[in-house]
């Protein structure tokens, strides 16, 4: 079975593009790229022409994430093994591909509604190098490992499982978490490469498709950095510094500009293709 391979690229709808441009490059170091326009911010963290896409709609929310897939061959499986599992799909026009910088996508979305795109061929500036949009001691970890993460909106965790399985993703529970009132939080992470996971399942999204996004440094410093720049912004830190458990990332989050959150991490450990779960993270500082 053809396999998405790694999330590419994700695009958000926001209302201020002018509070995300401060929040990407002064925050999380982030590069602007040179052909974004008055409705649009293209933020680079490697040589791709885009990682992440900001549209200005008001929707504060997710309204793409791009899966890709090896090539034109694997596209045209994708397309057969998605028709022959009943699952609807639109694949889009050469103007659409070229938007989106890419050779070709098709649009879907998953049982709870997250708007996805599957593509392959990304535009890819080797003669660009990435410069960060503020002094960073390294750089983003990208790779095969893609954009990084996103923990989203569900439909229940079987029926997200089987969906993503499908996608050639894999994956199962990862946390089995006491709560308060004497029952247990499940979380589901599903991946795509050797990174620990791409899509996680199981803290409420209040209303909206996406908890957070996770971008990954290559330095511990550079997590100690943002951590040191957004304590003095207006932006709040809404999980303090700490070590997960599953996939072994130091790491802290923070609200950014259209309210969901964004995770800077360090020292995620490869994904262990083998299942296992926790109770607790293995460290999280006071707030």
């Amino acid at each position: 079975m053809t396999a998405v391979t790694e999330l590419g690229y994700v695009r958000f709808g926001v209302s201020s593009l002018e509070e995300w441009r401060a929040f990407a490059t002064d925050l999380v170091g982030l590069e602007i790229g040179d052909d974004s326009d008055p409705g649009r911010l293209y933020l680079r963290s490697d040589q791709w022409h885009h990682r992440i896409a900001l549209e200005e709609n008001g929707a504060d929310d997710l309204i793409g994430a791009g899966l890709r897939v090896a090539g034109p061959a694997e596209f045209t499986a994708m397309q057969a093994h998605l028709s022959e599992l009943g699952v609807p799909y639109e694949v889009a026009g050469d103007d659409v591909a070229r938007d989106r910088h890419v050779l070709e996508l098709l649009t879907l979305s998953d049982p709870a509604g997250i708007p996805l795109e599957i593509f392959h061929g990304p535009q890819v500036e080797a003669h660009r190098p990435f410069h960060p949009g503020r002094p960073m001691f390294s750089r983003f970890v990208t790779g095969d490992g893609g954009v990084g993460h996103v923990l989203v909106n569900h439909a229940g965790l079987e029926a997200t499982y089987d969906f993503y399985r499908n996608l050639g993703m894999r994956g199962s529970l990862e946390y089995r978490m006491p709560m308060p009132d004497g029952s247990t939080a499940e979380f589901l992470f599903m991946h795509a490469n050797a990174r620990d996971h791409t899509f996680a399942f199981g803290v409420p999204t209040d209303g909206k498709h996406i908890h957070h996004i996770m971008l990954e440094v290559d330095h511990l410093d550079d997590v100690l950095l943002a951590h040191g720049i957004v304590s003095k912004s207006q932006y709040p830190i809404t999980v303090p510094l700490g070590r997960h458990a599953n996939d072994q990332t130091f790491s802290f989050y923070c609200k950014g500009p259209s309210g969901f959150q964004v995770e800077i991490g360090w020292g995620g450990r490869p994904a262990t293709h083998q299942s296992e779960y926790y109770t607790r993270d293995t460290y999280r500082g006071p707030r």
